[in-house]
């Protein structure tokens, strides 16, 4: 038998429009509405995801790509996920919940309040998935900061809050009825903050947790992983999954970590992988041939795509050319510029379009079309070749696609031992660490 590994879900779309652009879009949900998600959520709560975690990005972007990034509802619009996790907690009861918050733009001592607040209302299954986003600086009045330097202030950030959730100690609350005292002000840490990026007073004015509410970092850059291995509990890893890239990517994020004195059992690596489940091995092979020789409209809905992410005008470039150099700029995530050019900057545009309109097979592991077997076995060999902690789902959160993509897969993740058939106590810290 196989060992346990977690599993998660990713709403790439973030609090907006599902399926948008898909025949799904026909069953007719509201996606402003809670329903559409409680429904999902609890779908993935019965296939025993440890969380869900929701994508956001404040702003719309840049002027000069606004069309690109809302005319297919890429970039937008999106409503905000921490308010959408009330909801989503309302409708379960194990699964954990982490809305994507900005860094750079949240004050820490109102970060910490509502954090503290959602922890508590939800049995401690709240989590957070922590960006430095930069180019939404100025939504909120602020100058942007280089990539590293944004590091630097959500370091601060994160420390400030750990600060405020610690401010009452383990004496502050009382809570005793025999004479009516409920606290210890001289418990708590009434400190001042006055730093590089922020400054705040404490005591927080929330009741201290059993424990901090879980952090998610992204961020495939080594300040990215430097920051996932001093602070994070789960590094929501993107990479070429291989045993051998995903065995090199837990090297070096566990490397930070045992930098910053942290060991593997501190932080759960998980790895985003989106399946194309076939019922058959001849259905993925059909899929598969069909998309070798990708038009021109599925070269331009691969561009629309990835201007979207990158915020850059993919369209407005020569097909038959390299990109640039200097065409993105200091916004865009190295992590995203890796996805797109790969190992082969000077490719040509026409090509790196082409590597992602086409498909592969997950059996010959050139791509992630196949059947939930072929799945099952893919993600067993990362566990068992590469140590692997686990998977993160991603697609919009939506029954329709949670059903396409998970229906056949968590049976036979079950048959062979890798999924969870049930929950422990303990918030969503225990979902990840309970083995």
């Amino acid at each position: 038998m196989a060992d346990l590994q977690h599993f998660g879900y990713f709403f790439s779309r973030g609090f907006g429009p599902q399926a948008w652009g898909r025949s799904d879009w026909d069953w007719g949900h509201d996606w402003t509405k809670p329903d559409l998600y409680q429904q999902s959520v609890r779908a993935l709560e019965q296939a025993g995801m440890d969380l869900v975690i929701a994508e956001d990005a404040i702003s719309l972007g840049n002027p000069a790509t606004l069309d690109l990034r809302i005319r297919q509802a890429y970039g937008g619009p999106k409503h905000d996920p921490l308010l959408l996790a009330p909801y989503l907690f309302a409708a379960t009861s194990h699964i954990g919940i982490a809305p994507t918050v900005n860094a750079g733009i949240t004050p820490p001592y109102l970060a910490a309040r509502q954090f503290a607040t959602l922890a508590h209302l939800s049995s401690e299954r709240l989590g957070i998935n922590v960006v430095t986003d930069v180019g939404s600086a100025r939504h909120a009045g602020l100058p942007p900061l280089p990539h590293d330097q944004a590091y630097d202030r959500a370091e601060e950030w994160i420390g400030l809050l750990r600060r405020l959730w610690g401010s009452w100690g383990p004496s502050g609350y009382v809570g005793d009825p025999s004479d009516w005292s409920f606290a210890n002000g001289d418990a708590l840490d009434s400190f001042s903050h006055e730093g590089a990026y922020f400054r705040a007073d404490g005591p927080l004015n929330a009741l201290p947790l059993a424990s901090d509410p879980i952090v998610v970092s992204p961020g495939g850059s080594g300040r990215g992983l430097a920051f996932a291995g001093t602070h994070s509990d789960v590094q929501l890893a993107l990479a070429p999954l291989t045993a051998a890239a995903v065995a090199d990517y837990r090297a070096r994020v566990l490397g930070a970590a045992a930098d910053a004195g942290r060991s593997a059992a501190d932080l759960r690596i998980l790895f985003v992988l989106k399946p194309v489940i076939a019922s058959s091995a001849d259905e993925a092979d059909r899929l598969v041939a069909a998309s070798r020789h990708p038009s021109d409209d599925a070269l331009r809905a691969a561009a629309v795509a990835w201007s979207s992410d990158s915020e850059t005008d993919l369209l407005a470039l020569d097909l038959d050319a390299p990109i640039p150099l200097g065409t993105f700029g200091d916004h865009v995530s190295a992590g995203t510029v890796r996805g797109l050019v790969g190992d082969t900057p000077d490719a040509p545009l026409r090509e790196l379009l082409t590597r992602k309109a086409r498909l592969g097979r997950i059996a010959t592991r050139d791509g992630f079309v196949g059947t939930a077997d072929e799945f099952t076995d893919f993600i067993e060999e990362l566990g068992s070749e590469a140590d692997n902690d686990g998977i993160i789902f991603s697609g919009d959160l939506h029954p329709a696609q949670v059903y396409r993509m998970l229906g056949d897969l968590v049976p036979a993740l079950r048959r062979r031992g890798l999924l969870r058939r049930e929950y422990g106590d303990g918030g969503l810290r225990a979902n990840l660490f309970d083995f």
